[in-house]
């Protein structure tokens, strides 16, 4: 169900490029802004991994400096039938963690120290689990389409400001227009974001297939936001735009955080997995 959610919004966006574009610039501007979007977040899709690793100061590691996680990691990867990832901690108070690279032979699993520090074994599998399944799904390939086009549609009512507002001849006038190149940036974001928070309810749901135990992610989700709530991730809060990234939000944000927010509530997502774990209690995974 989250998959066609996704389709939708995706759709949704594309139109709302093209209408947009239409009206602000006509076919050429929307050509000209969409072709610069679009090699922007192509060298984005291509080195976004080094790029975000290098932000938040990752390390490497391997079966000799930290082979406890490097077997979870290969082992959970071996479940989910994916290859076995590049495994990364950053030293970080706030426990988090986050998937990035362009597709499963290309990827990596990153850690917090503060994750490793404050969750237990069973709850760090079903972590591990929730970011193998961004990756068993391709979610970077899915956000940077949805980034292109979001980036496309700001760029758009951009060209319009400085230009004066379009296309004399469009169909709203000049009012409208403003509107437009006000209200077009924000609705684009806020499907952006939904497109994110339909992608976390499907990690979800494939993290606790891989693992075979629900209530291990979701008692780390628990545990993940209360800590998250009270301990700074000040590498994300100077670059809140690799926020959706990680299994919890890692900014402290009040007001329309709910509307404009990249993660789900963690209540809801708690319950869905609960209600999996319920339906699948008489039924042994692979952890058993």
């Amino acid at each position: 169900m989250n998959t066609v959610r996704t389709g939708f919004l995706m759709a949704a966006l594309t139109g709302i490029f093209l209408v947009v574009g239409f009206l602000l610039g006509g076919g050429p501007g929307m050509l000209i802004a969409f072709i610069f979007a679009a090699g922007t977040n192509l060298f984005a899709y291509w080195n976004s991994d080094k790029m975000l690793l290098s932000m938040y100061g990752a390390r490497p590691v391997d079966e000799t400096s930290a082979p406890e996680l490097v077997h979870l990691v290969r082992q959970l990867s071996g479940q989910a039938g994916i290859p076995m990832p590049k495994v990364y901690i950053v030293d970080n108070p706030q426990p988090n963690a986050f998937a990035t690279g362009r597709d499963p032979e290309h990827a990596a699993v990153c850690v917090t120290s503060g994750l490793l520090g404050d969750v237990n074994a069973e709850e760090l599998a079903g972590v591990l689990a929730h970011e193998l399944g961004h990756v068993k799904h391709r979610d970077t390939l899915t956000m940077t389409i949805t980034a292109t086009m979001a980036g496309a549609i700001s760029m758009l009512a951009n060209f319009a400001f400085f230009l004066g507002g379009g296309r004399r001849n469009n169909p709203l006038g000049f009012a409208g227009m403003l509107l437009v190149m006000l209200l077009a940036p924000i609705a684009a974001v806020l499907v952006q974001m939904a497109i994110s928070r339909s992608r976390e309810f499907e990690a979800d749901k494939a993290g606790a297939e891989i693992s075979g135990r629900p209530l291990w992610l979701a008692s780390a989700l628990q545990h993940i936001d209360n800590a998250a709530q009270r301990i700074d991730n000040e590498e994300a809060e100077q670059n809140p735009a690799t926020a959706h990234m990680f299994i919890v939000n890692p900014l402290h944000s009040g007001g329309l955080s709910g509307l404009f927010s990249s993660h789900p509530s963690t209540e809801e997502r708690v319950a869905r997995l609960r209600a999996m774990a319920g339906a699948a209690a008489a039924r042994p995974g692979p952890w058993a």
